[in-house]
């Protein structure tokens, strides 16, 4: 591959800092960009004003151009928006997956391609791999501790054919050694643990609760056993997740108890003990693939950082769904919640459990 233009998506941190860098000792024409998201009251994550400081600095110091792009009503629409109603519906979603699907895969790269850019490149910790049918997949990192696979698995082969992922064959701590020795001031900054609009001087729940309560009703509700009783309340049955144990007013009972479904038409949670989180079969749909797609045995992962586990993915006639139906019995994936699939290090593809 020759020199080629490629816009480099600079989020303020050292992967991408460093995958700049990479891009530009490659001998291709380099640009960074850092998006503009949030223009809510949170200012942290990934897009917050320092972390445009950040990347323009990092952009400067390696001697290219860099330019911001506000994508905030994109955002909202394609990723704050569905947020808001999983919750109401009871599902857990995961943002940061939409994020990638919506924006940094499709309109950032839309945009570099309106633009005469060849390639997008990012600092994600994943590699991208040529396979012998001559496809391309995403596969895992360098750095099994840092890998961003699971959060990728959405990239089809029309983004696959324009995508580097320069650190992804460099273990973090090669990446920060890099970093160091350009002298870039990203070299020691921590990395972001945190949903971008939901404000830093409340994490956790009580961040969470303050964004969905000015967004959507926050509905008290029941907690019930198996056979219906009622055994507490809750709250806020929006904000409660399957498998969770804390945040629930329970009375009496014989160990621990977890959240095995969540009702907000009839603001109901039902509890059971750890062995009812347990299942053989998971449903899932909205199922994209990397090149076309795939049934039979596999690998799947249900967590950015989960153990993967052996399954059959069975299809569904008619109604767009696959099922999982797992080797062993497998803890409920929360409604929401992307469930990836592998063969050994490579992303076949991706769906949402329902």
């Amino acid at each position: 591959m020759g020199s080629q233009r490629v816009m480099v998506a600079m989020s303020g941190g050292v992967d991408s800092s460093v995958a700049a860098a990479l891009s530009k000792d490659a001998g291709h024409d380099v640009v960074g960009v850092t998006l503009r998201l949030w223009g809510g009251e949170s200012d942290s994550g990934c897009c917050s004003v320092s972390d445009v400081d950040d990347a323009r600095r990092v952009a400067d110091s390696l001697g290219i151009d860099h330019h911001v792009f506000n994508m905030g009503e994109d955002f909202d629409r394609h990723v704050v928006d569905p947020y808001v109603a999983d919750h109401a519906a009871g599902r857990t979603p995961n943002p940061c997956i939409e994020c990638n699907r919506h924006i940094k895969f499709d309109r950032l790269l839309r945009r570099a391609r309106s633009l005469g850019f060849d390639r997008l490149a990012t600092g994600h910790h994943a590699r991208v791999v040529d396979m012998p049918d001559g496809t391309r997949r995403i596969a895992r990192a360098a750095d099994p501790a840092k890998d961003q696979s699971y959060v990728l698995h959405m990239l089809d082969q029309d983004v696959l054919a324009r995508l580097d992922l320069p650190v992804g064959e460099m273990s973090k701590d090669e990446v920060r050694a890099m970093a160091a020795t350009l002298g870039l001031r990203t070299a020691d900054k921590p990395d972001s643990q945190d949903v971008c609009f939901i404000t830093s001087a409340s994490r956790g729940d009580g961040g969470r609760r303050e964004f969905l309560s000015r967004r959507i009703p926050l509905t008290s509700g029941r907690v019930v056993d198996a056979s219906g009783a009622e055994v507490g309340r809750v709250d806020a049955v929006e904000m409660v997740t399957l498998g969770q144990r804390r945040g629930m007013e329970l009375a009496g009972g014989d160990g621990p108890r977890y959240a095995t479904a969540v009702d907000t038409a009839t603001a109901t949670v039902t509890v059971g003990s750890a062995a009812d989180l347990f299942v053989d079969v998971t449903p899932v749909d909205r199922a994209g693939w990397a090149d076309g797609p795939v049934s039979g045995s596999v690998l799947v992962q249900t967590s950015a950082h989960g153990q993967p586990a052996s399954a059959v993915l069975e299809p569904c006639d008619g109604d767009g769904r696959t099922l999982v139906r797992w080797d062993e019995p497998h803890r409920q994936v929360a409604p929401g919640q992307s469930v990836v699939f592998y063969n050994c290090d490579v992303v076949l593809g991706g769906a949402v459990a329902c």
